[in-house]
């Protein structure tokens, strides 16, 4: 009897550990590539962290890269099996033929900012000035801008200003030093524009509401391949899921934050604090994307922007964002 019971004991080890092993086995390793410094490492690193992938059926492995092109390159050529960008960017793959798929992280945007002591109250107070934007001349927020002024005020902001264009970095170092009279830039650097002691002349959001369109309209997000939702919905959903899960984490708990702070590059308390209100400040609401609002903003990019901005597309394909699950 004691020898049936320790070979019965062993079966049952053997046969735990192939369980335990095939389990392993059929976890699925999702590849991430994402800017090196980019604030989305913040919700990435929360869910590595925490074990969110593994919670949800995937292991995440987040690939550094050194700029958002570089990252486009390593998805479209199947070294990486997801990234971040705009829909916008996803809307015009999907016109081109490109079974690219859109899950909402974050509808934060920058802004217009200007040093403290500036005698600028509105952009009319900016005719003749230089201006700093992050991006090129198809940046979205320099677009709108363009829109809200024209409409607002009469004003060609292309022609009325001087334009320079660079990487984030540099706008932010030019506007702090004074070399531009106002500067155009992604929130985080606007955030720590502003815990330096600049002020914000106008908001995005702001300007995207006068037009018309929804500022609670989600523009980054992760991209995956309609290929992956299909043969491997639950993955994608998975993704989507703890993706959520950091974002309600991160919304409420400052002690994460806390935790993050080494890695978010913040060089005051002022920054970190401008830093960690900027990205709550930036979470989407649970829920499907207002499609006729995605559809709005679109139509005046694709008046704004032409087909440098979005090639073919002149409405919201179908399918770009991923819906209920779906």
């Amino acid at each position: 009897m004691l020898t049936q019971k320790i070979v019965t004991t062993l079966a049952t080890a053997v046969v735990s550990a192939v369980l335990s092993t095939s389990a392993i086995a059929e976890t699925t390793v999702l590849r991430a590539a994402v800017l090196k410094f980019g604030t989305v490492n913040w919700e990435l690193n929360t869910i590595q962290h925490h074990g969110l992938d593994d919670q949800n059926g995937f292991e995440l492995d987040v690939q550094g890269m050194a700029g958002g092109s570089a990252a486009k390159v390593a998805f479209q050529g199947g070294e990486a099996d997801v990234i971040v960008s705009d829909w916008l960017w996803v809307a015009r793959q999907r016109a081109a033929g490109h079974d690219y798929v859109f899950i909402p992280y974050s509808k934060a945007v920058g802004g217009v900012m200007v040093a403290a002591d500036s005698d600028a109250q509105s952009l009319t107070d900016l005719k003749g000035a230089k201006i700093g934007i992050a991006g090129g001349p198809l940046d979205k927020s320099w677009l709108i801008l363009q829109a809200y002024a024209a409409k607002n005020h009469g004003m060609d902001l292309a022609s009325e200003t001087e334009q320079v264009f660079g990487a984030p970095p540099l706008i932010f170092k030019s506007a702090l030093s004074g070399d531009v009279s106002a500067a155009i830039n992604f929130w985080h650097f606007m955030a720590k524009m502003d815990a330096s002691g600049m002020r914000k002349l106008i908001d995005i959001a702001d300007a995207a509401r006068d037009l018309g369109l929804d500022p609670e309209t989600p523009l980054l997000g992760y991209v995956v391949k309609g290929e992956m939702l299909k043969d491997n919905p639950d993955l994608v959903n998975g993704l989507a899921t703890a993706s959520r899960m950091a974002k309600d984490m991160l919304a409420s708990d400052d002690a994460e934050w806390d935790r993050l702070r080494p890695k978010m590059n913040a060089k005051s308390d002022a920054q970190f604090t401008a830093l960690k209100a900027g990205f709550r400040a930036g979470i989407p609401a649970p829920g499907p994307v207002d499609e006729n609002a995605a559809d709005r903003m679109l139509e005046l990019m694709v008046e704004l922007g032409g087909e440098k901005l979005l090639g073919t597309a002149t409405s919201l394909p179908e399918g770009t964002f991923l819906q209920n699950g779906s």
